[in-house]
């Protein structure tokens, strides 16, 4: 009988690999995928108190794709993972998938209100998928963190797309966030259920068979995704994309989905695909993770941005915590 796993606390063909930017441009000090096309882009992502990065050419590398020699490490790094708050057709009991749908106002206010459960959280990058409900999830978070600056979507889709959204001033950009939106970590595709109400379709199809769509790891809805299917794409996304920043000291936030952050938690904490199967993730609540020593640590769900809490994990995050409030100070 599979364990019962629960986090009530969670409360693109190609990846982002592709560049039209200069050889010149590459900084050999900073290699990794994404933190790379940001400083092509302008970007640059500032260290944070807890970020000490350390040359370490044994350090074994997350990514096939990053010479081991170009390795730096942190000893530590924050990594936030948020569904998104309620859509529209969450509200209306419809199978969504990979349709593309808003929230509600309900989703607004969850949003809003995990965005103050990690305001004292560090951010340095966002990873989002390609869903605008996963992106207002994150947008709207992120208006309630003390860092005050501002998230912004990068365009790499082409080369017009990139001149275009260009940011031309160096102190408009410190106080920016950079948001990578990837289909690698959309919603699981539903297939021919999308659109469809889920208590018509059990009366259809039967309860059991739908739950057989819904819950096991290898079967899938007709002609969509299995959990399995959806795991193999997020994950490797994450191995090859998210977790280098990680293994740099970058804090990561991932806005995501269900089904898609079911498989990151799944590989983050070698849960069986027995297990994930039971793994329910609650619309709108942050999960806190910390990676140190190339190991991933839970620590919860952030309870209240007056409270300690998780905040108080480590006397590197008092420190930010202190270097914001100072900021503040000054800046009132």
């Amino acid at each position: 009988m599979a364990s019962v796993v629960s986090h009530q606390a969670i409360g693109s063909i190609v990846s982002h690999r592709q560049s039209n930017f200069k050889a010149s441009h590459f900084i050999k000090e900073q290699p990794l995928n994404v933190t790379m096309k940001l400083r092509h882009r302008g970007f640059k992502i500032e260290a944070t108190a807890s970020q000490i990065p350390v040359l370490d050419d044994t350090l074994l590398s997350p990514s096939k794709n990053i010479p081991l020699s170009y390795k730096k490490k942190s000893k530590e790094a924050s990594l936030i993972l948020i569904r998104h708050g309620e859509s529209l057709w969450n509200e209306k009991n419809l199978f969504t998938g990979c349709v593309d749908v808003p929230l509600t106002e309900k989703g607004v206010a969850e949003a809003i209100e995990a965005g103050r459960r990690i305001s004292n959280i560090p951010v340095d990058l966002i990873f989002t998928s390609s869903l605008i409900r996963a992106q207002m999830t994150a947008m709207l978070a992120m208006t309630q963190h003390r860092c005050k600056k501002v998230p912004i979507i990068l365009h790499d889709e082409s080369e017009k797309a990139q001149t275009w959204s260009h940011v031309f001033s160096e102190e408009t950009r410190k106080q920016s966030i950079p948001v990578i939106a990837a289909w690698q970590l959309n919603e699981r595709m539903y297939g021919e259920l999308q659109g469809l109400n889920k208590e018509e379709t059990a009366e259809r199809y039967g309860t059991q068979q739908v739950h057989e769509w819904r819950r096991s790891y290898h079967i899938p809805p007709p002609k969509g995704e299995s959990l399995e299917m959806c795991a193999e794409r997020a994950v490797a996304y994450f191995e090859d994309n998210i977790q280098p920043e990680l293994a740099f000291g970058n804090n990561v936030m991932i806005a995501a989905h269900g089904n898609s952050l079911r498989s990151i938690i799944m590989y983050l904490d070698k849960l069986t695909s027995q297990e994930v199967t039971s793994l329910e993730l609650s619309t709108g609540l942050p999960l806190l993770y910390i990676f140190k020593d190339r190991k991933f640590m839970r620590r919860g769900s952030p309870v209240g941005p007056t409270e300690a809490g998780v905040y108080a994990y480590t006397k590197k995050l008092a420190q930010y915590r202190e270097k914001l409030d100072e900021t503040q100070t000054v800046t009132n």
